[in-house]
């Protein structure tokens, strides 16, 4: 059995769990999030907790089974706390804004990047040089970082660009001078 898979749900007090066949609807504090699980995979609603069982014990199945748990678990954690990815912009002359629902950066390029706010995901610029992306869904808070951070990725050489923070980059020495040898 997975070991992760067989974990029961806790589902906290204020979050409302229903599984109907393969949906699974979880509303919270933060919000309401849907999701359909794998038909081989079965989710059932049992004393407060919910609780993911797989048919056998092929490869795909066992696969299933800890992903679908996973995914569960997020959407509950997603409901109640929220996600958060925190982006930094290192760089002179490199910064961001928020105008609107609209993500400005000054990137180094000859125009201005901007990213229009998805549905469902907050932007926060509380300086310059900082980016917060909240929301509750977990897979859609850290797609929309990767599309940022990837609008000018830190490069190897000045660590110039935009990095999630604590991320650590490592720098490469430059081209040797001409004198030396």
């Amino acid at each position: 059995m997975s070991r992760i898979g067989r974990k029961p749900i806790v589902i906290p007090a204020g979050v409302e769990v229903t599984v109907n066949g393969q949906n699974v609807t979880v509303k919270g504090p933060k919000g309401t999030l849907n999701s359909n699980i794998h038909p081989m995979i079965t989710a059932k609603v049992e004393n407060g907790e919910v609780v993911v069982t797989r048919p056998n014990d092929e490869k795909e199945a066992r696969s299933l089974h800890g992903l679908t748990r996973t995914n569960i678990q997020n959407m509950v954690e997603g409901v109640t706390h929220g996600f958060k990815k925190e982006l930094e912009i290192q760089g002179v002359g490199y910064r961001a804004a928020k105008q609107g629902k609209d993500l400005v950066m000054n990137l180094g390029f000859s125009h201005q990047v901007v990213m229009p706010e998805p549905e469902g995901i907050t932007i926060e610029v509380p300086d310059p040089l900082k980016i917060v992306i909240n929301g509750i869904d977990k897979q859609r808070v850290g797609q929309f970082a990767a599309e940022v951070r990837e609008k000018r990725p830190p490069e190897p050489y000045k660590g110039k660009g935009i990095r999630y923070v604590g991320e650590y980059v490592a720098h490469k020495e430059g081209k040797a001078g001409k004198g030396a040898k």
